[in-house]
């Protein structure tokens, strides 16, 4: 046994220093191809060295280019240098004699192996749900199991069968595997070929005749003599990338108790499974396991980095295991860490192709690109009925939130503009694109295409799930959109931004919808560079800030405009007509998020800069005009407010019309601040006018004209006509209701106006009841720091108040202004109003001391922010006033 190891390891180095030399590589080149040490290297390869390991053995020869049937010749000289080799007795032919096996389970197996099984890869990561699963195939001598391995390129599932059979063969579970590449039935047949001239000894003149030779010697039972396998031979086929069922009709592996087929596919489909067989679904890295790979990876290399880079590396590249393999080496030929990678990754001047190896430099006997990992899944799918439509769509769904993209989107009339235009014949020409279709074959279509693209693993589609109907793995998007022209991205980014726009619903019922909406433009529009501003601003990125400020989140859609302003003045420059809009409405959100002074001040400069550089007739202009005369109004400024409203409704009704919404919206201003100043009578009067307006014009289920009725409740409750404001409070209740759901952020809105239109009856137990549950919605339904939310805590103290419980309410109140602080800022008109209400339940519930400090801070707070002239001001100095007499008296 000495002897033969001592000629095996002199026989490995030989081979090795043969294949170093012809290489024509220099030995320190030689060294950072295969990963390790100079120094290590050359003790691999001198004379009289320690026998070199397996990985050291298997990363030369991957360095060396070497055919995988050399790479199994190599490792098995090192395994009999290092006392390993078989002593299991054999057959003529090489096959294992199955009464010689060891005791214990795979101890000294032979296993014929045929065809190139690939290398496991560096750092391979066990999946132990994958594993488990993979482990149910019952060994010799049962029934064993088929599998199916089905999952997105890139995943990994090569990988796992390469483990999985190299495990079969050292345990002894099989005696002879056949790995085949079945990218093609030309390439199985040809496997299968090889086989039966090694095995069978038939000749290879007619590929299909030995292929067929080969199949029926599988389905032979051992035991047999009638040219059947040795008795006790096992055989596990695996037929790697199967391009889809029908492309291996007549060459699948027969299915017998001593045979196992493992397949791997993007194709997923039931027509995969055949009796016996199981279907598992292989996915991305999980996060822990994408963060131990690239831990581990960046180790072997002699690298470490900060843990959170790591981790966020690992989501940047959509923790697919084939981006990550490859990241790391070309991180370490460009010395970049973690983070300066991850800058180069997020640039748009780079493609796929400028942050990730090319051909010549992939790890791990790799031999596609990540930008090159989907092409073929991606002309097969094309190919598919109704032809020449995959493409095009995943053009579209390349440009949308991958994590979900809403069926109302591809639904769409521009998306099927846009198929249409790309629709071929059988012959790959295009049909007319003119050609007017039916509505419900264009959508049959596009169901079609869905299911192809999901058959191929290029999307994920649930179409239980509308609002999350589609996702799409983020790198497949980015390979898709590197693929179009600077013209066809334009024309798709449009088209993509034309669909989301005819999917939105002009009454937001559905705020689930509408967040998915939103998140999709956003991501839209971060993967366009000029698109969505040429030749003009699209329309879809209003609506959306608009979606935004109207769903409660007035800081957010404050933020989302001034980054479309910045935007906009980068593509169409700083005095275009949309970025004015966009700086228009970044100032009204300010407004509507407190930040009053700083608004009318950004509306007046956006104004004047309008006047300057726009005809004064323009809609922009008068929209700009309400929305600097409704900040004013919500400063304090109610009589100079509403003499700007009078006079812009003149102007709105001369140049928009009499009808025209924002008209309508305008008059619903003049009437609500007409009352707040005072003027209840008259606010009744053109509230009531307004309303019969709008129901005529808009409809009685309108958003803006449920507006109305609700503002003119609160009116008649200010008059005192309790029972007019019931009855108008609840039917904007039940309509809302009906039309938007019980917690929709409207429905919220009426619920509590209803509360304390039962607080002004006397009813403080019912308001209490109905503050308690409308805080448990909005909290669910809207979130803790949400004004709203805050508002009906502070309604709800109030009622605690007025019920007899000052401490209680005093208590909250304190409560509250922290959280109003923390969420809103100290400066928003909530803050400051809730601090008003905790000073006098202070005062209530006898801590005149405390109520006097809080009046003081409020007092100094107010005087900053609203100005020494404003109302509140001057209550908050008459409390203060009030407390010190008192105090004195």
């Amino acid at each position: 046994m000495q002897e033969e190891a001592e000629r095996a390891l002199t026989e490995l180095r030989r081979r090795l220093n043969d294949a170093a030399a012809n290489s024509r590589k220099t030995r320190r080149g030689l060294a950072k191809k295969a990963e390790m040490s100079p120094t290590t290297m050359w003790k691999a390869l001198r004379e009289g060295g320690p026998v070199p390991s397996d990985t050291a053995v298997a990363a030369l020869a991957r360095a060396l280019d070497l055919k995988q049937a050399e790479r199994q010749e190599l490792l098995d000289l090192r395994r009999i240098a290092d006392g390993k080799g078989d002593a299991r007795p054999t057959d003529e032919q090489g096959w294992a004699v199955p009464n010689a096996r060891r005791e214990g389970e795979g101890a000294g197996v032979v296993c014929r192996v045929l065809g190139n099984v690939p290398f496991e890869a560096d750092c391979y990561v066990e999946r132990p749900e994958l594993r488990a699963r993979l482990e149910t195939a019952a060994t010799c001598g049962t029934a064993t199991l088929s599998h199916v391995l089905t999952g997105m390129g890139g995943v990994g599932k090569t990988q796992l069968a390469a483990h999985y059979a190299g495990v079969a063969g050292r345990t002894g579970h099989v005696d002879l595997v056949l790995w085949v590449t079945a990218a093609s039935r030309d390439a199985v047949t040809g496997a299968y070929a090889d086989a039966a001239h090694r095995l069978l000894d038939v000749g290879r003149e007619d590929p299909q005749t030995a292929s067929t030779l080969f199949l029926n010697w599988l389905n032979l039972a051992p035991g047999t003599n009638d040219g059947g396998p040795r008795p006790g031979v096992r055989w596990l086929v695996v037929l790697d990338d199967v391009p889809y069922t029908g492309a291996l009709q007549g060459l699948w592996p027969p299915h017998v108790p001593h045979g196992q087929t493992l397949v791997t596919t993007r194709f997923r489909d039931v027509s995969l499974l055949r009796s016996g067989s199981r279907l598992v679904e292989v996915d991305r890295f999980t996060p822990e396991e994408a963060v131990h790979y690239l831990t581990t990876k960046l180790a072997a290399i002699g690298r470490e980095d900060d843990p959170a880079q790591i981790a966020h590396l690992a989501e940047d590249l959509g923790r697919l295991p084939l981006a990550l393999s490859q990241a790391v080496p070309f991180m370490h030929s460009l010395h970049l860490d973690c983070a300066s990678y991850r800058e180069r990754l997020a640039s748009e001047a780079n493609t796929l192709a400028r942050v990730l190896p090319t051909h010549v430099g992939l790890p791990d006997d790799q031999s596609r690109t990540v930008a090159a990992a989907w092409d073929m899944s991606i002309e097969l799918a094309d190919t598919q009925p109704p032809r020449g439509l995959a493409r095009p769509l995943l053009h579209v769904l390349s440009h949308l939130e991958p994590n979900g993209i809403p069926a109302a989107v591809l639904d769409s009339p521009p998306v099927r503009a846009y198929l249409a235009g790309h629709r071929t014949d059988s012959s790959g020409t295009l049909t007319d694109a003119g050609r007017a279709g039916d509505d419900g074959d264009e959508l049959r279509d596009i169901r079609e295409v869905l299911c192809s693209l999901e058959q191929f693993s290029l999307i994920d589609h649930d179409p239980d799930s509308p609002h999350r109907a589609v996702r799409m793995h983020q790198l497949v998007q980015r390979a898709v959109r590197e693929r179009l022209t600077p013209g066809e991205g334009h024309h798709v980014a449009r088209a993509t931004a034309d669909a989301l726009m005819a999917a939105w619903p002009h009454i937001e019922r559905d705020t689930d919808l509408t967040a998915a909406l939103r998140a999709n433009t956003a991501v839209l529009a971060r993967q366009t560079k000029d698109a969505l501003y040429q030749p003009v601003a699209h329309p879809v990125l209003d609506r959306s800030g608009a979606s935004l400020g109207t769903s409660g989140q007035a800081g957010a859609a404050r933020d989302y405009y001034q980054h479309l302003a910045e935007q906009a003045d980068t593509h169409l420059g700083g005095h275009h007509r949309d970025t004015l809009v966009f700086r228009q409405q970044a100032a009204r959100w300010q407004g509507e998020a407190g930040e009053l002074d700083e608004a009318a001040a950004a509306l007046t400069h956006v104004l004047a800069e309008q006047r300057r550089q726009l005809d004064p007739d323009l809609p922009e202009l008068l929209v700009t005009r309400n929305s600097l005369a409704y900040t004013k109004a919500l400063a304090g400024d109610l009589t100079e407010a509403v003499d700007e409203f009078a006079a812009l409704l003149v102007d709105m009704r001369r140049v928009l019309g009499s009808e025209d919404r924002d008209t309508l919206l305008l008059r619903n201003n003049l009437a609500r601040f007409r009352g707040e100043a005072g003027d209840h009578d008259t606010s009744v009067r053109e509230f009531n006018e307004l309303l019969a307006d709008q129901t005529r014009l808009l409809g009685r289920e309108d958003p803006d004209t449920l507006m109305t009725l609700g503002n003119l409740a609160f009116q008649l409750a200010k008059l005192e006509d309790t029972a007019a404001a019931a009855t108008a409070f609840a039917e904007q209740l039940k309509v809302r209701t009906r039309v938007l759901g019980f917690d929709h952020p409207d429905t919220l809105d009426t619920r509590n106006n209803v509360a304390y239109l039962q607080a002004w009856s006397g009813d403080v137990a019912g308001a209490a009841a109905a503050f308690s549950q409308l805080v448990e919605d909005s909290r669910r339904r809207r979130g803790e720091g949400h004004p709203a939310t805050l508002r009906a805590r502070g309604s709800l103290a109030l009622m605690w108040g007025r019920a007899g419980d000052a401490v209680r309410a005093t208590t909250a109140l304190a409560d509250i202004v922290q959280d109003c602080v923390r969420w809103l800022g100290s400066d928003h008109p909530d803050t400051l109003k809730t601090w008003g209400f905790l000073a006098e339940w202070q005062g209530r519930a006898g801590d005149t001391a405390g109520s006097a400090a809080t009046y003081a801070e409020l007092l100094a707070l107010q005087t900053r922010v609203l100005g020494e002239q404003h109302a509140d001001t001057g209550k908050t100095r008459k409390a203060l006033e009030d407390l010190d007499d008192t105090a004195h008296g």
